[in-house]
């Protein structure tokens, strides 16, 4: 017979794993050095990314590739809205900026809140057309709409500042943002896939045809799965920008250079998990981090090696390969870290050990 752990004793280890995380910021917060604090709070934002698109591709199976767009209006809104109107005087030095928008300013969660709602609204206006197409159409479709929106971005100056981009954006996203907004996504995202509707998600991606024959409304379930990955992405977005600091819609800022890092991610840590879209992310925002010294000069067993631009890309590329040759499913597959799973996992290996 399957071994479970009750209801009340997942709660328990759960509010317990939560206090002990707490305590790890804490200490992160208090200890750690400016430098390693970026990266810790680089890897919450990239996780919310990260999970945000496996909700859209890997638990809905809808193959999008338009996720730097929502991170980018909801990058650009939040940023617009926190910007002070002095600021916003100062940087908009091509053309002054549209009326409506000179005075306007909000604290920072109105502002996040608006950026994950605006994306949420194009999510909705572009998913509309485009969920009516399906495999690589899809996928050209959604790729598409994000450099729609990159190329508005460059071209609205009197809204976006144009080419220059948004400078001097508030150093808001601290360590308890980040990770109290990534606690907000997976706890959502994990409500939602273990309920009725996530069940009705996973049948829309492993059968579309079946989940229309057993009275699934597809269409309705994919875009409403699109628009709560694109929402969360828009959050991610504002995130990322009050953590940049500065912005501008440059291919490899808030391009389809973004979005594939994401993939990377997903596809690393599992397509269909979201314990594996954060591990992907962790690791992702590490990596990246730690071969920044590849792209300066260095000496490897006494010969001078001259730095390559764009060299982490490359060694993280060729680490992606190696796992899709090896490891297709990615480091989860589409499993879980639950408490069960740690129990199911534990309990058979002493049974095992029993035996022997």
């Amino acid at each position: 017979m399957e071994k479970k752990l009750s209801a009340r004793t997942n709660f328990i280890l759960t509010v317990i794993f939560v206090l002990f995380m707490v305590f790890l910021l804490y200490l992160a917060s208090k200890y750690m050095d400016s430098y390693k604090l970026r990266v810790v709070r680089l890897i919450a934002i990239y996780g919310i990314m990260a999970v945000s698109l496996n909700l859209i591709n890997g638990i809905t199976g809808i193959f999008s590739l338009g996720h730097a767009g929502f991170i980018l209006i909801g990058a650009y809104t939040a940023s617009l809205l926190t910007l002070s109107p002095e600021q916003k005087a100062m940087s908009f030095i091509i053309e002054p900026i549209v009326p409506w928008l000179a005075n306007v300013h909000t604290d920072f969660l109105t502002a996040t809140l608006a950026g994950g709602a605006l994306a949420a609204v194009f999510a909705f206006l572009i998913g509309w057309p485009v969920l009516r197409l399906s495999g690589d159409y899809l996928a050209i479709a959604s790729l598409g709409f994000a450099e729609v929106i990159r190329i508005v971005a460059l071209n609205a100056i009197s809204i976006t500042n144009g080419p220059l981009g948004l400078k001097g954006i508030p150093e808001y996203s601290n360590i308890w943002w980040c990770y109290g907004w990534l606690f907000v996504t997976v706890l959502f995202t994990a409500s939602l896939v273990n309920s009725s509707y996530g069940r009705a998600l996973k049948a829309v991606r492993e059968d579309r045809i079946a989940a229309e024959a057993m009275g699934i409304n597809v269409f309705k379930h994919q875009l409403l799965s699109f628009v709560i990955g694109a929402f969360f992405a828009g959050v991610s977005g504002s995130l990322y920008a009050h953590w940049l600091t500065t912005i501008d819609p440059r291919i490899t800022t808030l391009g389809p250079m973004l979005t594939f890092y994401v993939l990377i991610m997903i596809v690393l840590g599992g397509l269909g998990s979201i314990s594996g879209s954060l591990i992907g992310a962790a690791l992702f925002a590490i990596l990246f981090e730690w071969l920044r010294d590849l792209e300066e000069p260095f000496t490897f067993f006494g010969i001078h090696v001259p730095g390559i631009k764009g060299m982490r890309i490359l060694v993280i590329s060729a680490i992606f390969i190696l796992v899709m040759i090896f490891w297709q499913r990615g480091i989860m597959g589409r499993e879980e870290l639950t408490w069960n799973n740690l129990y199911r996992w534990l309990f058979a290996r002493r049974k095992g050990g029993e035996k022997k």
